[in-house]
């Protein structure tokens, strides 16, 4: 289920970022790491997702802002 979350979060994050549809592989990693951010993120900022849907969405927001700070570092590095 962590594996399909993943796939769907970082495939969410690239098409909201506009990064383009990475791999399946890329996808699942950025929305795993996505998870552990929005994870973090959303209870600090006093929101509670729950479920699958819940988790799909939290784990979107956490890759769209793991996307952008990626962003802005390879902006950075140029």
């Amino acid at each position: 289920i962590l594996l399909l979350v993943g796939a769907v979060a970082g495939w969410l994050a690239g098409m909201i970022m506009k990064s383009g549809s990475g791999s399946l592989l890329t996808n699942i990693i950025v929305g795993i790491v996505g998870a552990f951010i929005g994870g973090w993120l959303l209870p600090v900022l006093g929101m509670n997702m729950t479920g699958i849907v819940g988790s799909i969405i939290s784990a979107t927001i956490g890759a769209v802002v793991l996307l952008f700070i990626l962003g802005l570092i390879k902006k950075i590095a140029l």
